[in-house]
């Protein structure tokens, strides 16, 4: 017989005795269709990515089946009927994984907490790296060749030497002669 996994999605409103039960339901129906169950894995309460039925958050939960296709189409008829289930897949599979799928694992992990970061070695005060950077210094002291004035703009600005430059003063404006001006 073919291998299946199957996963499926429930309403985050229901316990979690309640998606075992819907499990064990869907599991009856495929060992009542000549199939068995190999493993079946409770991955917990997950926030999904986007609202799916306006939830942010859903039951998952995986299936390893060993079952013909007919009780493997029985069961994701009577999923798309059910109100609870939000979503399913079930996709054919050469072997099943023995140890754990990659969602426990992730979540024994989780649960390991905080790993020692010390395989890392120091950061630096600095943070600096091999190219430098990181702190640069006091930008408040002196600053070297730039703490006077510059030879080139000596005195007020229009004292300065303009010759090549394009720029023309503009002439003065002439007060406005409006026939709406507050006079009269």
């Amino acid at each position: 017989m073919p291998l299946y996994e199957h996963v499926f999605l429930a309403r985050q409103d229901i316990s979690n005795t309640q998606v075992e039960a819907l499990t064990k339901e869907f599991s009856d129906i495929i060992t009542e269709l000549g199939g068995k169950i190999t493993k079946s894995e409770y991955w917990g309460l997950k926030t999904l990515a986007y609202k799916i039925k306006k939830n942010r958050k859903a039951h998952y939960s995986m299936l390893n089946l060993d079952a013909p296709p007919a009780a493997v189409a029985e069961m994701e008829r009577r999923m798309s009927i059910a109100p609870d289930i939000m979503r399913f897949i079930t996709v054919r599979v050469e072997e099943h994984e023995t140890e754990p799928s990659v969602m426990m694992r992730k979540s024994d992990r989780d649960e390991r907490g905080p790993r020692d970061r010390g395989d890392r070695g120091p950061r630096g005060g600095d943070r600096g790296g091999p190219r430098g950077g990181g702190f640069r210094g006091d930008r408040d002291g002196p600053r070297g060749d730039r703490d006077g004035p510059r030879g080139d703009r000596d005195g007020p600005r229009g004292d300065r030497d303009r010759e090549g430059s394009t720029f023309r003063a503009r002439p003065p404006r002439a007060p406005s002669r409006d026939s709406n001006s507050s006079e009269g």
